[in-house]
């Protein structure tokens, strides 16, 4: 059985697989995560389990979170997610299970992962969107990093919803599709993924199976 599973990001390496050749890979600290809560059909209109995620100080978690912990007899998460899942895999599940990355997945599997882009703050249209700079010579004066027009003078007469401009750039969610699994450490939870996936340093990643094969 697959699940999605929460990890944190914790930098990239290299390494050499059998066959000689070497390969970039972002490594993951992947679970353990904990089952608190299973939904059913009968109660909640959907099936699903919900997965807790790295410890908390019972003195920073308010009293109702300690009432939902203490029915799965797990101590107080981070983090709360919820896995969709058919009846049959929540059957399988018993409340206060941990889930591991050996356990959901394999060597050589392919994998998409959900993260959040580093956010750049305020870009301009070069750096966001890619915008070739003017030229620097024959008479350009402080226009080097513009936009350049807009739109038509007569006809519409105004910018288009959706013309590629300056603004917010990153911190938006990124899903990095068909990674391919390149090892796991089962006893330190770590996953190490081909290439690299969003988010920086220490940042929160979901890992799930690909929907792409």
């Amino acid at each position: 059985m697959s699940f999605e599973i929460l990890g944190r990001k914790l930098g990239m390496t290299q390494i050499f697989r059998e066959d000689g050749d070497r390969v970039p890979v972002t490594v993951v600290r992947a679970g353990p995560c904990t089952v608190v809560q299973k939904k059913t059909a009968e109660s909640d209109g959907y099936s699903a389990v919900q997965l807790g995620f790295e410890d908390r100080k019972e003195k920073h978690t308010s009293k109702p979170l300690l009432g939902h912990f203490a029915k799965s007899g797990s101590g107080p998460k981070r983090f709360l997610y919820e896995v969709r899942l058919s009846e049959e895999e929540l059957a399988e599940l018993e409340l206060g299970q941990e889930i591991t990355c050996a356990g959901s997945f394999e060597q050589g599997q392919a994998v998409d992962v959900h993260g959040v882009s580093k956010g750049r703050g305020f870009a301009g249209v070069v750096k966001r969107h890619h915008y070739t700079t003017s030229v620097a010579t024959h008479g350009t004066h402080e226009f080097f990093r513009h936009g350049g027009a807009m739109s038509a003078g007569t006809y519409p007469g105004r910018i288009l919803p959706g013309k590629k401009m300056a603004g917010h750039m990153g911190a938006a969610r990124v899903t990095q599709l068909g990674l391919r699994i390149e090892r796991i450490d089962p006893e330190r939870n770590l996953i190490f993924l081909t290439g690299a996936i969003p988010g920086h340093k220490n940042g929160l990643v979901r890992i799930r199976p690909a929907v792409k094969q």
